[in-house]
C-alpha cells in the first residue's frame, strides 16, 4: 500500500517511514506524488488544519493521504502559539521569541505540551483523525542540536527534545503517538481485510 504524506518536510517523512515500515506501507511525499499544493491553513484547530491539507492533496492523487498539524501549547501564554506555531516567528527565531515571551515566568509555571493531529483519508476519501500529546516544560535556554522547530527549548524529563536521539524522540513524541494510533488503526483494517 502507498500513502501520500501531505508534506515535503524530510523530518516528518523519515519519522512516518520508520513507523510504518513494519506494515509494508510505503510513505511518499506529496512532491514524489507529483503534487504541488500549499493550501491556506485557516482552521481554528489542529484537526481542521490537518484535514485541509489532507483534502488538498487527496483531490490531486485520489490515493490514501496522511496530513498532520502540530503545535506547541504553552500554559503561561494561554495555549499560544498553538495552531499558529509555524507562523509565530520566522523559523530560526521561534525559540528566541518564545523564551522572550516567557521572561520572568518561574520554572513551575512553564508547563507546555506538543500536540499533533494526524488526518488520514483512505482511498475512498473517508476521514479519520488521530491525536498525540506530549507534556513537558519550556526551558530557560536552547539546548541540543537534534530535532527542529521548538525542540531545543521543549524539556521532557531532564533533556530537551533537541538532546534526544531520533529513536528516543519517536518513542515519546506527540507526532509519534499520533502515528502509532494511525498504525494501530491501519493494522486492524488490514487484518480484518485479509
Amino acid at each position: 500500500m502507498k500513502i501520500v504524506m501531505a508534506t515535503n518536510n524530510q523530518n516528518k517523512l523519515r519519522e512516518a517511514k520508520e513507523i510504518f515500515a513494519p506494515l509494508g506501507i510505503e510513505i511518499i511525499s506529496q512532491k514524489e506524488a507529483g503534487v504541488s499544493v500549499d493550501p491556506e491553513e485557516n482552521g481554528l484547530t489542529f484537526a481542521e488544519n490537518a484535514l485541509i491539507k489532507a483534502h488538498a492533496v487527496y483531490e490531486c492523487v485520489k490515493l490514501p493521504v496522511i496530513a498532520d498539524d502540530s503545535g506547541l501549547c504553552v500554559d503561561a501564554l494561554d495555549g499560544a502559539p498553538g495552531v499558529y506555531s509555524a507562523r509565530y516567528a520566522p523559523e530560526n527565531e521561534r525559540c528566541e521569541k518564545l523564551l522572550h515571551n516567557l521572561e520572568g515566568v518561574p520554572a513551575e509555571k512553564r508547563t507546555a505540551k506538543f500536540v499533533t493531529v494526524i488526518a488520514f483519508l483512505d482511498q475512498n476519501g473517508n476521514e479519520f483523525t488521530f491525536e498525540g500529546i506530549c507534556p513537558g516544560t519550556i526551558g530557560f535556554e536552547k539546548r541540543g542540536t537534534n530535532g527542529f522547530g521548538y525542540d531545543p527549548v521543549f524539556v521532557y524529563g531532564e533533556k530537551t527534545f533537541a538532546q534526544l536521539s531520533a529513536d528516543e524522540k519517536n518513542a515519546i513524541s506527540h507526532r509519534g503517538a499520533a502515528l502509532r494510533k494511525l498504525y494501530a488503526y491501519l493494522q486492524s483494517e488490514y487484518q480484518e481485510g485479509e
